[in-house]
């Protein structure tokens, strides 16, 4: 069974070793993904702006995988601030609303201050 790697262009991959996401089989496993523009590696300081871009972001390398955001089967919320959640609920309802994989959300600090949710996906790819 062949293994795909697919990056972002995120300098991050390179210095962590990682990769954005990782096929293999009939799964897209996508990594924790945060709220960074990696075309210019901005970060909004909101966290509704930050979670509209994790998804603008896993629907690009879903897309790179031959996957897309409705065959989402799992996703994992991680935010600094559990508190912020309600804000948020919005813009999961626009993204998965109709998807409704299984999901856990949880309040875990992050690598960089300024990032205020981190989302990670498996989903299928066929």
């Amino acid at each position: 069974m062949s293994k795909k790697l697919i990056s972002s262009g995120s300098p991050f991959e390179d210095e962590m070793g990682y990769s954005r996401a990782v096929v293999q089989g009939d799964w897209v496993f996508v990594s924790g993904t945060t709220g960074f523009n990696y075309e210019n590696m901005t970060i909004s300081e909101d966290v509704v702006e930050q979670t509209e871009q994790c998804f603008k972001n896993i629907k690009a390398v879903l897309e790179q995988a031959g996957s897309s955001l409705d065959k989402i089967v799992r996703v994992t919320y991680i935010l600094p601030t559990a508190s912020d959640f309600n804000s948020i609920l919005p813009v999961l309802k626009k993204y998965l609303g109709t998807v409704k994989p299984a999901a856990t959300v949880f309040a875990a600090a992050l690598i960089d201050d300024k990032m205020k949710i981190e989302i990670q996906v498996t989903a299928l790819n066929k």
